[in-house]
C-alpha cells in the first residue's frame, strides 16, 4: 500500500542508520562527496529518488511521532494539569512538559518498537524478507496499537467521509482512515482525563473564593490564595505519580 511507505518511518530510519554505520577504515574517517550528473541508467535514477525520499521522511519524523503514538494524549493531559493548577503556563515550563511526554511515549511504545524490530527490521537486515514485506510487517504493530485506542464511532465517521464500503475486517481499513480516527480518539480521551483533573482544583478555587468573599476581601485575587493550597494538595497526594500511572495504564 502506497500510504504505508511514509507511515513506517521508524523502520526506514533504522535502515538508514544501519546503512550509514559502515565499517570505518583505520587510516581515517570516511570520505563524503556530493555531485550532480546525468544518470547512466534507470538504477542510478532510482537510487537518487530513494535518497530524496528518505531525506523527506526525516523531516516528517516529528509529525509522525506525534500523530501515531501515545504522545498526543500524554502532552494534552499534562498541559491540562498545568492549567488546572493555575501556574499560568510558567511552571512546569513547556520544554519540561514536552520532554516528559516524549519519554513517557517511548516507555509506552517500547513493546511496539520491539515488535517492529523483531518482525521487520532484523529479518530485512539478514536478507530474509524483501523490502516491501518488511514495510508491511513494520506497520502491523503500529496499526494494532492505533486500532486498540481508536473508537469505532470515530473510525465510522471517516469511513463515511471517504465514502468507502464497510470493511470485512480490520486489515481492510486503510491508513488514511485509521490515522485521523486515532488522532481524534486520542484528543477526546485526553479531554476527558483533563476534565477529571480540573475537578479537585476547581473545588479549591470555589472554597477560597467563598471564604474571601465572606471576609470582605474582594480586592484580593482568589488565585493568589488558592495556588499554594492547590500545589500543597498536589504534593500531598503524590500527584505526579498518580497522573503518570493513570496515563500509562490508560493505554493498556
Amino acid at each position: 500500500m502506497a500510504s504505508s511507505r511514509w507511515i513506517t518511518v521508524f523502520a526506514m530510519l533504522a535502515m538508514l542508520t544501519i546503512a550509514a554505520a559502515q565499517p570505518i577504515d583505520a587510516q581515517g574517517l570516511p570520505k563524503i562527496s556530493l555531485e550532480l550528473g546525468d544518470a547512466q541508467n534507470g538504477g542510478d535514477a532510482a537510487v537518487s529518488l530513494q535518497i530524496i525520499f528518505l531525506l523527506t521522511i526525516l523531516s516528517l519524523a516529528p509529525s509522525i511521532l506525534i500523530m501515531m503514538t501515545s504522545f498526543t494524549r500524554i502532552v494534552v493531559v499534562l498541559s491540562f494539569l498545568r492549567q488546572a493548577i493555575g501556574t499560568n503556563g510558567q511552571m512546569p515550563p513547556n520544554q519540561l512538559i514536552i520532554g516528559l511526554a516524549l519519554f513517557l511515549s517511548f516507555f509506552v511504545m517500547a513493546p511496539v518498537w520491539e515488535r517492529v524490530n523483531d518482525d521487520a527490521i532484523q529479518p530485512l537486515i539478514e536478507d530474509e524478507i524483501p523490502y516491501k514485506e518488511a514495510l508491511d510487517r513494520g506497520m502491523e504493530p503500529i496499526r494494532e496499537f492505533m486500532m486498540k485506542q481508536t473508537r469505532q464511532k470515530d473510525m465510522a465517521l471517516f469511513m463515511r467521509l471517504a465514502r468507502m464500503p464497510q470493511p470485512a475486517n480490520r486489515t481492510e481499513i486503510p491508513n488514511s482512515v485509521l490515522i485521523p480516527s486515532f488522532i481524534i480518539s486520542e484528543l477526546k480521551t485526553s479531554f476527558q482525563i483533563g476534565f477529571i483533573l480540573f475537578i479537585p482544583f476547581l473545588i479549591i478555587d470555589l472554597v477560597i473564593s467563598s471564604i474571601l468573599l465572606s471576609m470582605g476581601m474582594m480586592m484580593l485575587p482568589p488565585i493568589m490564595v488558592s495556588l499554594p493550597f492547590k500545589i500543597l494538595l498536589f504534593v500531598l497526594v503524590d500527584g505526579w505519580n498518580l497522573v503518570v500511572q493513570s496515563l500509562v495504564k490508560s493505554f493498556n
